[in-house]
């Protein structure tokens, strides 16, 4: 790896970007809440979408894409307005212990679809402009002009993925086992409501952020 990536850089690029993807955001809390809701296996089709939205951005982000993003912010309009909603409607209806992703007093209903789930992560990375933003100004400096740029790219994106995947299961492993204990204690209402307001509250933060 030291002929494509500088260990200096590496030593560097690891601790900043893991305490970034580690900091609560968007996707952290979406990923708490459908731990609650859904349970930690579900919650990796949320994870797959998200992943593939941060690699986007991330990519974008060192070939000059995300400059014309963040410069014409009116592109996250639609995704930003309609994934905030639909975040928010979900939220609602976990709240009142409904919908397809509320949990019954046995169990969590499997009804919504993997590929919902993946949606919203999707949707969630890659209408966020604070985090294009956030890698066209961390990202970029970590390249090293004198060394092949393809080979770097692919390692340092790697690296991403892999500590926000992380960053995710904790998160996510987090809701489900506050969902356990939840469930333990017959306060499955409870629980649904906390992950409702997790979800409002992300879907608030999506639109306004």
């Amino acid at each position: 790896m030291d002929s494509v990536l500088d260990f200096s850089i590496l030593a560097l690029f690891l601790p900043t970007f893991f305490f970034v993807s580690v900091t609560p955001g968007m996707c952290m809390t979406l990923a708490m809440s459908l731990g609650m809701s859904v349970g930690l296996k579900r919650t990796f089709f949320m994870m797959a979408g998200e992943l593939v939205g941060v690699g986007i951005v991330a990519l974008s982000s060192v070939v000059g894409v995300a400059a014309i993003m963040v410069n014409h912010p009116d592109i996250f309009t639609i995704f930003k307005y309609v994934g905030g909603l639909y975040l928010g409607y979900l939220g609602v209806q976990l709240w009142l212990s409904r919908g397809k992703m509320a949990l019954s007093d046995t169990q969590c209903s499997p009804s919504i679809s993997a590929f919902s789930l993946a949606s919203q992560g999707f949707v969630t990375a890659i209408a966020n402009p604070k985090g294009w933003a956030f890698f066209i100004a961390l990202l970029p400096p970590f390249i090293n002009q004198t060394k092949p740029f393809i080979p770097q790219v692919s390692v340092l994106l790697a690296i991403i993925l892999t500590l926000e995947f992380i960053c995710l299961i904790i998160y996510a492993s987090g809701g489900s086992t506050l969902r356990r204990f939840l469930q333990k204690s017959n306060n499955v209402r409870l629980m649904n409501r906390i992950a409702g307001v997790l979800m409002i509250g992300v879907g608030i933060w999506l639109i306004y952020g």
